[in-house]
């Protein structure tokens, strides 16, 4: 196409003002407001203009163009001022699936959440004295309950921050700063997003002491390095990763007693924090908050999205007396979290007082049966079964997922889907891209679909996108 013809071309383009003027674009204007409607006509435009200048668009590409202009502009304001941040059906059967969010909210949560969010709230506020007061007090009562079953209320408070990491670190700055810390070498891990312990106790001004092996550490170990500049011991739970083998690690009661025989403090970063025995849900060796209290262990850190099941936040359970030093650092502060977060574990603290581990979502995905979980999917298969699109039923696992339990699994069922001539990454594609989009795994060829982390009432989507490939 020569240069007249795309001038040409070119002239036949309206500007952005006059199709703002014109009804169509009054009313995109009036529906997304002036200044979307603006950069999104500019938008379409400028690329009309691309494909003209390239030699993409003829006379007859540019008049299919214009008569569906006003609907480019739309579609370009529907993705502009879309939602980034949406909800996904998670078929990975992972559990805690970082990249999806970890732990779904309980119900209760939600509610308590809706009907805090948008309205004032005693968040600071002590309703009794008419006056100020400490939002602490929102889920402290409720750890209290919690544990009091374990006899030990009394001698433990709570503070909330807003992940594990800061409460690590704030931890490790107010009680070690300046100082060291005696930790194994075979517990220096890295977490999601290549943070790594050693890097977030530098950052607390303590100054790292590595004891042991790789694969084995002794009491005895710890012992040895304790001198006058010591300040803490700290253990950390390996809870993405497993040393098999020729290993050995200290007790925690050992740890107890040499740190209060020394008179020092022994911190534990549990990471996952678990607040009831997993043995039922079939993962024995994933330690929770209540072994680490009958233990004595001073300081507790753990997620408050994990095993937990409720809102991401840093939880410090521990000594009353070094819980208000962690309370009087100016960190606390900077670290601190607002009232959704403290609505959302409020609920979830409930739950578990009822001992109704059901209503949280993470636990009841847990305890679902492989029987369960196979049942539902041998219902979907039924309802998918066509010409094109092959279902089978399989065996297979699932994982817990966030850092939790790196090595155990639980026995499940699923849907093993293949379409046509699409391949397997392609088929996955199509449901990542559909409304809600549908994350799943691909293995051996074939996309499959564990059911364990879908709610009930989402089969039926997945069962209407799949019908939509097919």
């Amino acid at each position: 196409m020569n240069s007249a013809a795309k001038a040409e071309l070119f002239r036949e383009l309206p500007s952005v003002d006059e199709f703002l003027r014109t009804s169509a674009g009054a009313s995109l204007s009036s529906q997304y407001g002036s200044a979307p409607a603006t950069d999104a006509t500019r938008a379409v435009l400028a690329r009309l203009r691309e494909e003209i200048a390239s030699g993409l668009l003829d006379v007859r590409g540019l008049r299919l163009a214009l008569d569906g202009l006003t609907g480019a502009i739309e579609s370009n304001l529907r993705q502009s001022l879309n939602h980034s941040l949406r909800p996904v059906i998670n078929a990975t059967g992972v559990i805690l699936h970082t990249n999806l969010g970890r732990a779904p909210l309980a119900q209760a949560a939600l509610e308590h959440i809706l009907e805090t969010a948008g309205r004032y709230t005693n968040l600071e506020f002590n309703l009794e004295a008419g006056e100020r007061g400490k939002r602490d007090v929102h889920v402290e009562r409720l750890f209290h309950r919690l544990l009091a079953d374990e006899g030990h209320a009394e001698s433990v408070s709570t503070i909330v921050v807003n992940n594990n990491a800061a409460a690590v670190l704030l931890a490790l700055n107010t009680l070690a700063e300046g100082s060291e810390v005696i930790v194994s070498r075979g517990e220096l891990v890295e977490i999601g997003g290549s943070f790594r312990i050693p890097d977030v106790m530098s950052k607390s001004g303590a100054t790292l002491r590595e004891v042991g092996t790789t694969n084995r550490t002794r009491v005895g170990d710890y012992e040895k390095a304790i001198n006058e500049r010591t300040r803490l011991l700290l253990r950390v739970h390996r809870s993405n990763f497993e040393i098999t083998g020729f290993t050995e690690q200290p007790s925690l009661s050992e740890l107890v007693e040499l740190a209060h025989r020394r008179g020092l403090p022994l911190m534990e970063d549990l990471g996952s924090g678990a607040l009831v025995d997993l043995h039922s849900f079939g993962l024995p060796n994933e330690p929770n908050v209540l072994d680490s209290r009958r233990a004595e262990v001073d300081i507790v850190t753990y997620s408050g999205d994990k095993l937990l099941g409720a809102a991401q936040a840093g939880l410090i359970s521990g000594r009353p007396d070094l819980i208000a030093r962690l309370r009087a650092n100016s960190l606390f502060r900077a670290l601190r979290v607002d009232k959704l977060t403290y609505a959302a574990l409020e609920a979830t603290l409930l739950a578990y007082v009822k001992r109704d581990n059901d209503a949280i979502p993470a636990l009841r995905m847990m305890r679902l049966s492989k029987e369960e979980v196979g049942s539902r999917a041998e219902e979907l298969a039924e309802n998918l079964a066509s010409g094109k699109m092959r279902v089978q039923v399989i065996d297979g696992e699932s994982i817990i997922g966030g850092g939790a339990a790196p090595s155990s699994v639980l026995p499940t069922r699923l849907l093993a889907v293949t379409c046509g001539d699409l391949s397997a990454d392609q088929l996955a594609t199509h449901l990542r891209r559909s409304d809600p989009p549908i994350i799943a795994r691909v293995e051996d060829g074939r996309v499959l679909i564990d059911l364990r982390t879908v709610f009930p009432d989402q089969d039926s989507l997945i069962a209407a996108a799949l019908a939509r490939i097919a």
